[in-house]
């Protein structure tokens, strides 16, 4: 009966665990979201964090396009990102749980002996992996240079990536 609880328990976490990916928000709970901080006038430290069912490629999508609505919002035209990352983060989580204790003769002694039981159950360990993207821009007015790589027109971004941002739902 201890067993069958043990695996409805972890059926149930797992079953919490699952998750849709990160909406485009503020981050207003510190944890999953945009967020800037302004370091001058001109240059900002823009990230997004996502959970773990969001994918790597999302969030960098988010991180652009924050910077691209801040951009715009500053009443500047384009931004030049002066230094960028992306951080995964892993945790592993598992289920199972090692056996010891009462009824004597299960674990390590085998069935039928006496004392004390020690064993292992199975279990299983899956990794969950959340990134956080970070980049530092400096925001500019007017037409955006030829030839740089990491100078990004703000309502071009805005325009590409829009239709993929999935924003949270008001009530």
């Amino acid at each position: 009966m201890k067993r069958l609880i043990t695996i409805a328990a972890a059926f149930l976490f797992l079953g919490a665990c699952s998750t849709s990916p990160s909406v485009y928000a503020p981050a207003a709970d510190g944890r999953y979201g945009y967020s800037e901080q302004r370091l001058e006038e001109n240059r900002y430290r823009v990230s997004y964090a996502g959970n773990s069912a969001t994918s790597r490629e999302k969030v960098e999508d988010y991180l652009l396009y924050r910077a691209s609505e801040l951009t715009l919002q500053t009443g500047h035209d384009y931004f030049v990102i002066t230094a960028r990352d992306t951080e995964p983060r892993t945790s592993y989580y598992g289920t199972g749980s090692p056996y010891a204790g009462w009824p004597p003769g299960y674990g390590f002694y085998g069935y039928g002996g006496s004392g004390f039981g020690l064993g292992l159950s199975t279990s299983t360990t899956r990794p969950v992996t959340r990134y956080r993207a970070y980049a530092d821009v400096v925001l500019h007015r007017g037409e955006k240079p030829e030839g740089n790589n990491w100078a990004y027109d703000a309502r071009d971004v805005m325009d590409q990536l829009g239709p993929g941002i999935v924003r949270q739902v008001e009530n």
